[in-house]
């Protein structure tokens, strides 16, 4: 299974709701705005709280935050961390933030937590199942969450919190893992949350790319098939939804550049449909709503009357022959409708805390602000 130490991302904007005719778009294309990370690491995941504060993460146990919307940002090297990759990190307020690490020993899969501006970190979990590979992680609230991994001896080691500090295994409520079944990091979107509940995993590697959906906060799950092409380097790699409904998957063959792919589902993932094909190659590896994470009044200044960015993503791929980052392009209507981002490229993550405010991140620590 190909883990990625790789550059890439395909952010998905989910755009215009019913009543936007597509030729509204045409030649509309966003703002993007070079920021400066105080880093020259490779940043991998990005985790908006809001317009203001935004948190990201990546190699050499770097962090990077920013508490007025990206017009100057803070680094900082977790102690302890030098050695290892931050492939997720969730951020919860200026204050409080998780992060999730990979490295090359089966007790270099931890969990951090700051609850103090990054002045110090707590490890709350540290892996102890060989072959375990922790992917990635989401949250319902700032206490609860879920950390997903590869499986192990046809089980997926699975780990939640409900106190925001300890966390313990769901492994028996995981469904039954298929022959060779992982999931790809992709910047710690191979999972997402949605309400107080619901959780969806996109999985790879084996014979059937899958979703793997819960609706009571984990205890119990259920395993829907994709039609995404699926081998030991292909499946779906990025899932978002933007209701209880409604979500799109993104993915491909990491060895085939004509192989992108995305689908979406309007029942809750149970059943899905693939889109038109994106215009750029590579697998999508990563994708975000732009509709974002914070409520539309934040935001009511705008004149979004009929919510026309809830259908907008934004994604970016993983391209051959070096897994280098590939283009990024965005839809107004999931998939649909695409539209190349030119001079886009070298990104691995990209997150919304609304249509005006979202961030791509990536290769020697860049950050670009992009604004519908």
């Amino acid at each position: 299974m190909l883990k990625r130490s790789l550059p890439l991302i395909l952010l998905i904007a989910a755009a215009a709701s019913g009543g936007y005719a597509q030729d509204a778009w045409k030649g509309h294309q966003p703002t993007l705005t070079p920021q400066h990370s105080g880093t020259t690491q490779l940043l991998i995941a990005v985790s908006p709280v809001n317009s203001r504060v935004v948190w990201a993460a990546g190699t050499g146990g770097t962090y990077v935050v920013t508490t007025n919307g990206g017009a100057t940002w803070r680094s900082g090297v977790v102690p302890g961390a030098e050695s290892l990759q931050f492939r997720d990190v969730q951020g919860v307020s200026d204050r409080v933030a998780y992060l999730m690490s990979i490295g090359d020993n089966t007790g270099d899969f931890r969990i951090y937590k700051t609850e103090d501006a990054g002045a110090h970190w707590t490890i709350q979990f540290t892996n102890k199942t060989t072959n375990a590979f922790y992917d990635c992680f989401a949250f319902w609230s700032p206490d609860r969450g879920i950390a997903h991994s590869d499986s192990v001896n046809g089980v997926f080691p699975d780990i939640r919190t409900d106190n925001g500090t300890t966390w313990h295994s769901i492994a028996p409520s995981m469904p039954a893992a298929l022959a060779g079944e992982a999931s790809f990091s992709s910047s710690g979107t191979c999972i997402t949350t949605q309400g107080f509940q619901n959780a969806w995993i996109t999985t790879g590697g084996s014979s059937i790319a899958r979703i793997l959906a819960t609706r009571d906060g984990g205890y119990t799950w259920n395993a829907y098939d994709t039609p995404l092409v699926s081998n030991p380097n292909a499946g779906g790699l990025s899932v978002a939804f933007r209701d209880a409904w409604h979500g799109i998957v993104g993915g491909g063959d990491l060895t085939n550049d004509n192989a992108t792919q995305a689908a979406t589902s309007s029942d809750g993932g149970q059943k899905w449909t693939l889109t038109t094909k994106p215009p750029i190659p590579g697998a999508i590896f990563c994708l975000a709503y732009v509709r974002g994470v914070e409520p539309y009044d934040d935001w009511w200044h705008r004149d979004d009357v009929g919510h026309k960015h809830d259908r907008s993503v934004v994604i970016t791929t993983e391209t051959q022959p070096n897994f280098n980052s590939g283009a990024a392009a965005w839809t107004p209507d999931e998939g649909q409708t695409w539209y190349k981002l030119p001079d886009v490229s070298g990104y691995w993550g990209v997150a919304f805390a609304n249509p005006e405010a979202g961030w791509f991140v990536g290769n020697n620590g860049q950050i670009l602000k992009i604004s519908f």
